[in-house]
């Protein structure tokens, strides 16, 4: 069943990674953009085509106001990690706010981007987090579809793109444990077109949002090897030594490289389903067309969140 569209539609973080397709997508459709963000003077990639609007999660009655006439909410808002000023539990509560501001707005459907294999029970705030929004998505009332990513490959990738960089500077490389935990990465733009069209109906959809490959984590740390011409010896680690290797690294870049909790979620083949893919586009040929830039300079989670009003970096 497809709905009616609104007067305009919803991206949270339109200036952004996936959010940025999102909204090309939906611009090329013709609809009207509108976005909510932290990063209100960061330069659009849009120029004038989409309003700016702060989230207002502190001022409810503001952020109604902002999505009153929505017809569709697409929800990429999260935190990658927990630091000074940001973390997943304020995260869940922000995004809990977002999704009463939409029922009272009567946004007439939610496209919210989760994780693969969420769940209330993890001891990893980042599944538990996302499974309380789905939780709260579900006895909402409203129209939704979830969309179930792994992990996501484009020009402002920052997990494949720091791999890349990793393998450009080291002569060894070592990853956590034997490597044979397993991820299934989704183009960014195929994530975006499964949005774009889950936006158009109204039956409630939940799917795992993966590409068409998938890879053990020593497999993918020697495609990408192979693919940017830098074939590296790799190694096994205890994890905790590779956790204190990898803070080293994001301390000398200002950044964090990698948590203890992402190390035990691809440990865990949290990453990784049974399900069918969603996405068309093979990470293995999108890395060989854009080789010879993949990995040239590192991307700084922190520089990113910090620095609101430089430009989203793509690489």
């Amino acid at each position: 069943m497809t709905i009616s569209p609104g007067e305009f539609d919803i991206v949270t973080g339109a200036f952004g990674y996936s959010g940025k397709y999102i909204t090309r997508r939906l611009l090329d459709m013709g609809r009207t953009v509108r976005t909510l963000t932290n990063s209100v003077n960061r330069p659009s990639p849009f120029g004038e085509q989409v309003r700016a609007f702060p989230f207002n999660f502190d001022h409810p009655d503001r952020l109604l106001e902002s999505m009153r006439g929505a017809g569709v909410l697409y929800n990429t808002y999260w935190v990658r990690f927990n630091y000074a000023n940001f973390s997943h539990a304020a995260a869940v509560e922000n995004s809990l706010r977002l999704f009463d501001a939409a029922r009272q707005a009567g946004v007439r459907r939610v496209v919210h981007i989760s994780i693969t294999n969420p769940s209330e029970t993890s001891l990893l705030p980042y599944f538990s987090g996302k499974a309380r929004l789905e939780r709260a998505l579900l006895e909402s009332g409203l129209s939704y579809a979830i969309l179930r990513p792994a992990v996501l490959f484009g020009k402002e990738d920052i997990l494949i793109n720091n791999i890349a960089w990793t393998l450009r500077h080291l002569p060894i490389i070592g990853i956590f444990g034997d490597g044979n935990y397993r991820l299934q990465p989704i183009f960014v733009d195929d994530l975006a077109l499964l949005a774009i069209e889950q936006g158009q109906h109204q039956d409630n959809l939940i799917l795992d949002a993966i590409g068409p490959e998938t890879f053990t984590y020593r497999h993918l740390v020697q495609t990408i090897g192979d693919i940017i011409g830098k074939k590296r010896r790799i190694i096994s680690m205890p994890q905790e030594l590779c956790y204190w290797s990898g803070w080293l690294i994001g301390k000398l870049m200002g950044d964090v490289l990698i948590t203890r909790d992402e190390i035990a979620g691809l440990m865990q083949n949290l990453l990784f389903t049974h399900s069918p893919p969603a996405g068309n586009t093979a990470l293995t040929a999108w890395g060989r067309q854009h080789a010879s830039t993949l990995g040239l300079h590192y991307a700084s989670e922190l520089k990113r969140r910090l620095d609101r009003q430089a430009p989203y970096i793509s690489f």
